[in-house]
């Protein structure tokens, strides 16, 4: 990218008066230089089927390009028009509910051919429209895409084929290596595979997951194969991943593999949505960068997130700022709203734009133009921002999907309480606050050596190559924490019936045989001195230390004898394990003893003054302090010779930093300052 871009999804087509101009005028003074146009609109596109009615994103694409406003395209294949499921019922995805009624976007079959067909024939429409236009800089591929839960005859049909490949035709080994001899669920001819919906068992179950999430890959492969037919060389291929959704974005997407599905792209993109007012932490901005980030280990594009959203999310003076600023300190290269207007009808009717249902500027607006403002003048010491990180976090969509079937908490009456990204976000969240930058690796990550440290939570199922290789990370000198569940089944979920930690017990020095649920179960040991009484969460691991040293212990009267954390020398190497939850505080004790192994000083900076780096074209190093609260904070600067970007001023080591409440700034370190 040469520049930063700032922008807003545009929609014409939902106006309920022509004010395109008034529009543009409003977007300039905003310093506005991108919107994203017609991924949603395919029954704007295409009324009635063959009849197709461009004029929308004609209009559009003239009023940019004459007003310098770039445009990114979106095809428009989220959610099918009315005549199309008239025609072909089936085309709604049929799911473990039934099938769908037509209404919600994102009920179709992705891999439905009647649905391929008039979707690659709108695409090429579309294409044929935009692609030549000098303002199209690029092409957004579908929206938020997933498998939308679709387990039709058809995509049955497909998981068979692919079990026959994965066994090599061997039923003996699938029954087998799924464990379907258990209540009869064993399967003796291809031709009896029943209906994979009604499994209770989880092997199986969360294969047909995994295949289902290779649908997501296949489906913007197809997408991407006929975009590139059209798109020049220098327009990009991206698409906007989401997460887990618990009100906002929050984890790992369930039905993505982000990793996998990113190899179609040109550029990574992603929406981020995140609490606001007294709830705004920066964290989800982070998470959702780091994640995206890690995907192409590139810059990546936000091309969706809040500007006013729910009515709860309306943004505190000074917060849209910090927020825009937020997106740029983990490597964005645009901030993009969802989206420039309110609508007036239909279910995101109270989802607010830049602008609310009157179209006037208003008080979020009008910060929206200080940050247009200054993307154009500091803009280019900000575009590019590279990273490299010592610290990495291993995350896995099959853990999570085992995890989903065999709750970490599951009990006699099913798998209650939390989940695999709960403990995702303990760990991310514990290391956020700590100022200690990551990454994100995922299981067919190489190269682990390029990292001091290495977090795996809850990596419930791992193959023997992908243990192997952290622990191979360990004996090279690197510093590996594990938390409970780690490597407890194999990559079909098949639990080991070796010693646990599998595989790992050598690195770790340490054995567990059994494991339970606490009640008032109190820890100790040197990693809780000067905290308050704290308490084993959720679940716990009775370890037994073979070589390693103890860091924490189970102060119960009948689990006193066993070990809650661990700490071992392996190789050249250190290895923690955490067998139980706990508190923030005592996992940050955790992560101070192994960053000093690892060589990583911890900032002195910690929540709410949030500090992130990088460096730019320039090869300057850039510091962002983030003031996540209401009250001004003061820190201490720790850097080099260093300019205020906003200010002009001269920062030397020690001088004190003041940031007003929901502030900000941002640093440049250069020799010659």
């Amino acid at each position: 990218m040469k520049k930063l871009l700032y922008g807003a999804a545009y929609y014409d087509e939902y106006m309920p008066y022509d004010r395109l101009d008034q529009d543009i005028a409003l977007m300039k003074k905003a310093g506005i230089n991108t919107v994203r146009i017609a991924e949603s609109t395919w029954s704007t596109c295409e009324p009635q089927e063959g009849v197709f009615d461009f004029s929308h994103v004609d209009r559009v694409l003239d009023a940019m390009e004459k007003a310098g406003i770039s445009v990114i395209v979106g095809t428009p294949t989220y959610a099918v028009p009315a005549w199309m499921v008239k025609s072909y019922p089936d085309v709604l995805a049929m799911t473990g509910k039934g099938r769908g009624i037509y209404g919600p976007r994102q009920i179709m079959d992705i891999t439905h051919p009647v649905y391929r067909y008039y979707g690659e024939r709108v695409i090429r429409k579309l294409m044929e429209r935009t692609a030549h236009r000098n303002c199209v800089i690029g092409f957004q591929l579908d929206n938020e895409t997933k498998y939308y839960g679709t387990a039709g005859k058809n995509v049955q049909e497909k998981f068979v084929k692919y079990l026959r490949e994965k066994f090599q035709n061997d039923l003996d080994a699938m029954n087998r290596e799924f464990g379907l001899d258990y209540w009869s669920n064993r399967i003796d001819a291809w031709e009896d595979f029943p209906d994979v919906r009604g499994t209770i068992n989880g092997s199986l179950g969360a294969e047909f997951e995994k295949f289902q999430r290779s649908l997501v890959d296949e489906f913007l492969e197809w997408q991407a194969s006929i975009v590139k037919e059209y798109k020049r060389e220098d327009q990009f291929l991206t698409h906007n991943f989401d997460f887990e959704w618990r009100g906002h974005s929050y984890g790992v997407q369930p039905e993505v593999n982000h990793y996998h599905a990113a190899k179609a792209l040109t550029v990574a993109g992603v929406d981020i949505y995140h609490p606001s007012q007294e709830e705004l932490t920066g964290t989800e901005i982070a998470f959702g960068g780091d994640m995206t980030r890690s995907l192409k280990q590139e810059n990546y594009l936000v091309l969706e997130t809040e500007a006013q959203g729910f009515p709860n999310w309306t943004p505190y003076k000074g917060q849209l700022r910090l927020q825009a600023y937020s997106h740029l300190a983990s490597g964005a290269n645009s901030v993009m709203y969802w989206h420039w207007h309110s609508l007036h009808n239909a279910i995101e009717t109270y989802w607010k734009g830049l602008l609310s249902h009157d179209f006037q500027e208003n008080e979020t607006y009008r910060e929206a133009c200080v940050i247009g403002s200054e993307f154009a003048r500091y803009g280019s010491h900000l575009v590019n921002l590279k990273k490299k990180n010592q610290v990495a976090i291993l995350v896995s969509n099959e853990a999570l999907t085992g995890l989903k079937w065999f709750g970490i908490e599951a009990t006699a009456a099913g798998n209650n309480g939390i989940g695999y990204n709960d403990v995702v976000r303990w760990v991310y969240d514990t290391l956020y606050r700590m100022n200690i930058e990551c990454d994100f690796i995922w299981p067919e990550t190489e190269e682990l050596c390029r990292y001091q440290m290495i977090v795996v939570p809850a990596l419930y199922s791992a193959s023997d190559e992908l243990l192997e290789k952290l622990q191979h990370f360990v004996q090279e000198g690197g510093i590996l924490a594990a938390t409970f569940k780690t490597g407890f089944s194999n990559e079909n979920l098949k639990v080991r019936h070796e010693v646990q930690p599998y595989l790992l017990h050598s690195c770790m020095g340490v054995r567990y045989h059994q494991f339970t649920l606490p009640k008032e179960t109190g820890l100790t040991g040197i990693l809780t001195d000067g905290l308050e009484r704290q308490k084993a969460e959720h679940f716990m691991e009775l370890l037994i230390p073979e070589e390693a040293q103890i860091l924490a212990a189970y102060d119960h009267e009948n689990w006193k004898e066993y070990a809650a954390v661990t700490k071992n020398t392996y190789g050249r190497g250190k290895a923690y394990y955490i067998g139980c939850m706990f508190s923030r505080e005592l996992l940050e004790n955790v992560f101070l003893d192994a960053l000093k192994e690892a060589g990583i000083s911890a900032p002195r900076e910690k929540f709410p003054v949030i500090v992130r780096k990088g460096f730019n074209d320039a090869g300057n190093e850039i510091q962002y302090y983030l003031n996540y609260s209401s009250g001004k904070q003061v820190v201490t600067y720790e850097g080099k010779n260093a300019k205020n970007l906003f200010t002009g001023e001269r920062l030397e080591k020690g001088d004190m930093l003041s940031l007003a409440p929901w502030d900000l700034a941002v640093l440049e370190e250069k020799k010659e300052f």
